[in-house]
C-alpha cells in the first residue's frame, strides 16, 4: 500500500509514567496531530491555590494520524502504545466524527464537565440526543443520569476509553434524535 494512500485515523493510546506531555511534544514536534482531554484543577504551590491544567486520565491521549507515522515514532519511544480493545485484541481506532465531537465538549476546558471510564455508565438506558443551542449547538450524545450531578447531562462517549458528561443544558435546547 502506497504510503499517499493512507488515510489519518485517531488512535487511543497510552503514554506510560504519566508521560503525555512528553509525547505531545514529540508528536507535535513529527507534525502529528495529539489531543489529551485536560481539566483545571485546584493545587496548592508554595502555600497559595493555584488553577492548573492537568490531563483527566494520567497516560491517555489521542492521536491522529498515518498508520506508518504512529509506527515510526513509536518504535522511537518505549513509552508509547496502543491502547486495545480488551474483547478483540484489537487497537482502538475512533471515528472522526466521535473525536470531533470529544473535542468540541472536552476541548472547552469547562469546569462543569465530569468524565468516566467506560464501565462507570449504561449509556444503554439513555436517550440519543442532538443539542440545538448554546455553545455545544450541533453536538450529539447520549442523555442519562450519571453520578455526580442531580439532573441528566448529555454524555460523549469515545468506545471503551472515556466518557465525558456535559454541564446541565436547558431541556429547551435538546432534540431526541432516533
Amino acid at each position: 500500500m502506497g504510503i499517499e494512500k493512507e488515510a489519518e485515523i485517531w488512535y487511543a493510546m497510552r503514554a506510560t509514567y504519566r508521560r503525555e506531555p512528553d509525547a505531545m511534544r514529540l508528536l507535535k514536534k513529527e507534525n502529528l496531530g495529539c489531543f489529551i482531554p485536560m481539566q483545571y484543577k485546584i493545587c496548592i504551590k508554595k502555600g497559595k491555590k493555584v488553577r492548573v491544567l492537568v490531563p483527566v486520565v494520567h497516560n491517555l491521549l489521542f492521536v491522529h494520524a498515518r498508520p506508518s507515522d504512529v509506527q515510526r515514532v513509536k518504535s522511537q519511544v518505549t513509552y508509547l502504545q496502543y491502547i486495545t480493545d480488551t474483547r478483540s485484541g484489537q487497537k482502538i481506532i475512533v471515528p472522526d466524527s466521535q473525536m470531533q465531537r470529544f473535542i468540541a465538549v472536552s476541548g472547552t476546558y469547562d469546569d462543569h464537565l465530569l468524565y468516566f471510564q467506560p464501565d462507570e455508565l449504561n449509556l444503554s438506558k439513555g436517550t440519543k440526543v442532538r443539542i440545538t443551542g448554546g455553545e455545544f449547538e450541533g453536538q450529539e450524545g447520549i442523555f442519562l443520569k450519571v453520578k455526580g450531578a442531580r439532573d441528566r447531562r448529555v454524555v460523549i462517549e469515545i468506545q471503551g476509553v472515556i466518557a465525558v458528561a456535559m454541564a446541565t443544558i436547558h431541556p429547551d435546547l435538546i432534540e431526541v434524535i432516533g
